[in-house]
């Protein structure tokens, strides 16, 4: 990687969000710069999203959508945000993934796309690939980027901070101007050094904060960066309160949590205790096994607690033939069988895992922070249409529409944007001269996890709040110290802004007194 990189646009991650923006850009004529702390481009949360992105059917309507979208979110949804998804959202499912990447989602007999139902979804809506819905929008998508003259995919490299010229530059005088964003500093794995990437306007899709979490369904880099490199900027966040937990990842002693979809739940699938006896009843008798996903969470949470018991199963064969099950859940089959647990034969043993970032930088109906230039989508940012609680499935869709229209304002404004001036922007300081010892970066790394696990996760208290913000700041005192004092890697990088994401977690559900959503508070 170069000293110093120019574009007109930067694009820091490459899910849906990140990826269907960098397309769409690079389509209206900017020249477009991706950049994944991952060794390979795809790997992302999209790919591993299981479940299918919302469309339409027949018997549904915007309205309909709107409906269980405020259900769900418990009407703290921003309106204007709803309208926008509802009227744009399955047009553009149609329109990108299925014309223009050529997505293969399953259809039915009349050669229609076939819809599934999910979780606190009224109708069957959930267009989708079998169990790996999310790994083909992704595979289509990446090929397309690849196959486009005006994008260039950096991997192996992470952002380290954004570039803002009144924290920045080498003139002085910015302190005055409003802020803004030119870019950001780059750290390359490989060749460890950092570059300069500067930008006309930067977009942030660096996916969720799961990590911070001692079990998660998200992949090893969703730990905060894009959140906490914006908070450091001077960007505004919000509704950060509120993580949504998965009711459903697979259980098994050094098996990791795996995302079990609530499709099956959908395909009628049951949560049974360790005596076989189904107990939702006890907690929605309305919705059962389809309620929302706060409230199917904390019921298993509730059983495991007063059981005392590490997990509850989730029983698929008792109502799919073993044929239907291989063909409509074969991801899922697979990875379960590499653990000895046969889902045709035997209940699936299940718990709890943080799952999905609902708050986050706060982004209008264009995808613009407060920060001039910076955009944010995806999990990253926060729209305000999940409310207090997602919709099963809104997540893959919310990154489609806010994508594509972060990328149509983009191209609005470009011809009137100037390139940041290379001399303006000094090159990276490099000030620590220690190797950073690896035991001590995991044993801070376990101790996040593990403090967020208990005092900020499915249930929280005031004591149990403070007790987190307490030693959350005593562990960030001394990760910014190690920082300060180590060579550069992707790992202290990531750590750096774990503990920065953690405490902005922690201090909003803090003081945010009332339970709302899957913002729980005993």
């Amino acid at each position: 990687m170069q000293e110093c990189m120019t574009s007109d646009v930067l694009v820091i991650g490459c899910g849906i969000g990140g990826g269907i923006a960098a397309l769409s850009a690079a389509e209206k004529g900017a020249h477009v710069r991706i950049i994944t702390r991952a060794d390979e481009a795809e790997e992302t949360a999209t790919l591993k999203a299981q479940g299918g992105i919302i469309f339409e059917s027949k018997q549904d309507s915007p309205g309909l959508l709107a409906e269980d979208l405020l259900r769900a979110g418990v009407h703290f949804n921003n309106p204007r945000a709803v309208a926008i998804l509802v009227e744009e959202g399955p047009r553009l499912v149609r329109e990108l993934l299925v014309e223009r990447l050529g997505v293969p989602f399953n259809k039915s007999t009349d050669g229609e796309l076939a819809t599934i139902r999910e979780a606190a979804h009224s109708t069957p809506r959930i267009v989708h690939d079998a169990d790996a819905t999310g790994k083909s929008i992704e595979k289509q998508l990446m090929q397309a980027i690849a196959a486009h003259p005006r994008i260039e995919v950096e991997t192996g490299c992470t952002a380290v901070d954004l570039l803002t010229p009144a924290h920045h530059a080498r003139g002085r005088l910015a302190v005055y101007d409003a802020l803004s964003c030119v870019g950001a500093y780059v750290f390359d794995q490989a060749g460890q050094t950092v570059a300069r990437c500067l930008a006309r306007t930067t977009i942030l899709a660096s996916g969720g904060l799961g990590q911070v979490f001692l079990r998660t369904s998200n992949p090893a880099g969703a730990r905060g960066d894009g959140l906490a490199m914006a908070y450091r900027a001077g960007a505004r966040v919000i509704n950060c309160e509120f993580v949504q937990f998965h009711p459903t990842t697979f259980h098994r002693e050094l098996a990791p949590n795996l995302l079990i979809s609530e499709a099956l739940r959908g395909a009628g699938a049951r949560l049974v205790n360790a005596e076989g006896k189904t107990f939702m009843q006890n907690y929605d008798a309305e919705w059962l096994d389809l309620a929302p996903r706060d409230v199917v969470a904390r019921s298993i949470h509730r059983e495991m607690t007063e059981q005392g018991v590490p997990n509850v199963f989730l029983d698929l064969h008792s109502c799919m033939a073993a044929s239907a099950i291989k063909e409509s859940f074969p991801s899922i089959y697979r990875r379960c069988l590499e653990f000895n647990v046969d889902i045709t034969r035997t209940p699936i043993p299940v718990v709890p895992a943080a799952h999905y970032f609902i708050g986050g930088v706060w982004v209008d109906e264009w995808g613009r922070s407060t920060i001039d230039r910076l955009y944010a989508v995806g999990e990253t940012a926060c729209t305000g249409v999940h409310g207090a609680n997602r919709l099963g499935s809104a997540s893959l869709l919310e990154g489609l529409v806010w994508g594509k229209r972060a990328a149509d304002h983009i191209g609005q404004r470009l011809p009137s944007l100037p390139m940041p001036a290379v001399d303006d922007i000094p090159p990276w300081e490099y000030i620590g001269s220690e190797r950073p010892d690896p035991v001590l970066m995991q044993q801070d790394m376990n101790s996040i996890r593990n403090i967020m696990w208990n005092y900020v996760g499915l249930q929280r208290s005031g004591p149990r709040l403070q007790r987190a913000i307490r030693e959350l700041r005593h562990l960030e005192s001394e990760i910014e110290r190690f920082y300060r004092e180590s060579l550069l890697n992707d790992e202290l990088v990531g750590l750096r802004n774990a503990v920065r994401a953690a405490l902005i977690i922690a201090k909003a559900a803090r003081a945010n007194k009332q339970s709302i959503g899957c913002h729980y508070r005993v």
